[in-house]
């Protein structure tokens, strides 16, 4: 039964959000710390768990693409993309988000764009196509990417928690839904922006600016390119050694007997000298060398290393490759945009996931009374609750660590919460995200806007359209395959 207190509560943990996303960066997860503290010091609710494994996860591939950016390897990624884009100026509304989307996927973090967005509004200008065209789309594709990605958080915390909760699901197995959706979503948004608005030979306010020759020399003076850059062999190399990371992990993903196996012993009830938790696992060998009696611990098994661990040793293990071998350093790595936002949305989904799993933990039971008619009728309506708690929190791999438990406890099976996993973005709705403000500072002309009304952007549209194409088409094809 849902009571005034509870109501209360919630609001304390909506207000968190808010006024954290308000302030943006490190904040969202730190002001989430005053809602904890309000709820488990102010009404003494029992303190959730926060996600460690998720967060290991996120440091150890933020610091390897981190690395892998401070050894150059970046600008010869974005360097690939610039060549394809000049090379097909025409049909970059389509080519535009498909290499911010791949960019993404392969680093894990959407704030590898920026040096590619200016890129964009210097050809499609010269091309004399809108530039709002392609950089709507590129900035939706950029965080779409997310999803995608192999290395994200939102991907690797999804097959943790879907794996804790019966559902077995590899980080290929995501992909393999999660790649097709968004690539078919994307496509659509593209194509709905092709001719968007007014070309700008026939836009009267484009061409009132070219009438004034400062903002002609602004609009087109600027030649944003990264084709003079001469790449060293090292920033390959270190390029190599991320992919080569990728692949070992997919690898073990995909063929997990590859992975060693440990001896443990269960402590099984009843047994004599008993003084371990009922159900806890422990070494044989380190039993034994305890000195503690075996007789009637006689639960052997054989434990496989688990992903999560695998993620963590391969990338750290990559970034040290890169540091000892492609000339990386880490102050500059430390220092570089890839690395800052990684570590931002740790702090952030610390904050808000640990205060989330706090409230629902406590009130799982209301929760489930009030929603699981609604729930058990129309499972795919949790992806409209993954959508506006995304457009609240600004990071999609909070909202799977914050929400997908909660799915998970109201009996939404595991291929119905794939399938919707692409809803989880919905940042794109208020034009608050770092991605958006810049796409609208590079576009030099003016016409990739936020809107006297807020809500009326850039961005509106090919969000939309991305989001729920892909969040469709991903249903459909979790529901054929699983």
């Amino acid at each position: 039964m849902i009571t005034f207190t509870m109501i209360l509560q919630l609001c304390i943990v909506l207000g968190a959000l808010w006024v954290g996303s308000r302030y943006g960066s490190l904040a969202l997860g730190a002001i989430s710390g005053i809602g904890l503290a309000i709820l488990v010091f102010g009404f003494g609710l029992k303190p959730g768990t926060p996600p460690t494994d998720v967060i290991y996860i996120i440091i150890a591939a933020v610091t390897c693409a981190g690395i892998m950016q401070a050894s150059g390897g970046m600008d010869w990624l974005i360097q690939i993309a610039e060549r394809l884009l000049r090379k097909h100026p025409d049909r970059i509304t389509f080519l535009a988000p498909l290499c911010t989307f791949f960019l993404t996927v392969l680093v894990g973090t959407g704030h590898v764009v920026y040096t590619l967005m200016p890129i964009i509004c210097d050809i499609a200008l010269k091309k004399g196509i809108r530039p709002e065209r392609p950089c709507g789309v590129a900035s939706i594709a950029s965080q779409v990417g997310i999803t995608c990605s192999p290395i994200a958080a939102a991907v690797v915390a999804f097959v943790t928690i879907s794996n804790a909760n019966g559902f077995d699901i590899t980080i290929p197995r995501v992909l393999m839904i999660s790649i097709p959706a968004c690539l078919c979503g994307l496509m659509a948004a593209a194509a709905a922006s092709y001719h968007r608005g007014l070309d700008l030979d026939k836009d009267p306010q484009f061409q009132a600016k070219l009438a004034d020759p400062e903002q002609r020399k602004y609009i087109y003076g600027s030649n944003a390119t990264t084709l003079d850059q001469e790449i060293p062999q090292s920033a390959k190399n270190a390029v190599f050694i991320f992919l080569g990371a990728l692949a070992v992990i997919v690898m073990f993903a995909v063929l997990p007997e590859l992975l060693p196996s440990y001896d443990t012993m269960k402590a099984v009830k009843g047994a004599e000298d008993l003084t371990l938790a009922e159900g806890a696992a422990i070494s044989a060998k380190q039993l034994a060398a305890s000195g503690i009696e075996l007789q009637g611990y006689t639960e052997h098994g054989m434990v496989d290393l688990k992903m999560n661990v695998v993620i963590q040793i391969v990338m750290i293990s990559a970034a040290a490759l890169m540091i000892i071998f492609c000339k990386a350093k880490p102050k500059k790595a430390v220092a570089g945009p890839v690395w800052q936002s990684g570590m931002v949305a740790v702090v952030a989904i610390y904050g808000i996931a640990w205060l989330a799993d706090t409230f629902f933990s406590n009130y799982m039971a209301e929760i489930q009374s009030m929603l699981e008619g609604v729930v058990a009728e129309y499972p795919w309506t949790i992806a409209i609750v993954f959508f506006l708690v995304s457009v609240l929190i600004n990071s999609q791999g909070a909202v799977v660590v914050a929400m997908l438990p909660l799915a998970y406890k109201l009996g939404i099976s595991g291929p119905v919460l794939l399938g919707v996993l692409p809803s989880v973005y919905g940042y794109f709705f208020i034009p608050n995200y770092p991605s958006d403000i810049a796409t609208v500072n590079f576009d030099r002309s003016g016409t990739t806007v936020i809107g006297k009304y807020l809500l009326n952007h850039s961005f509106m549209m090919p969000g939309l359209i991305c989001v729920i194409t892909s969040t469709i088409v991903a249903y459909v094809l979790s529901m054929i395959f699983y």
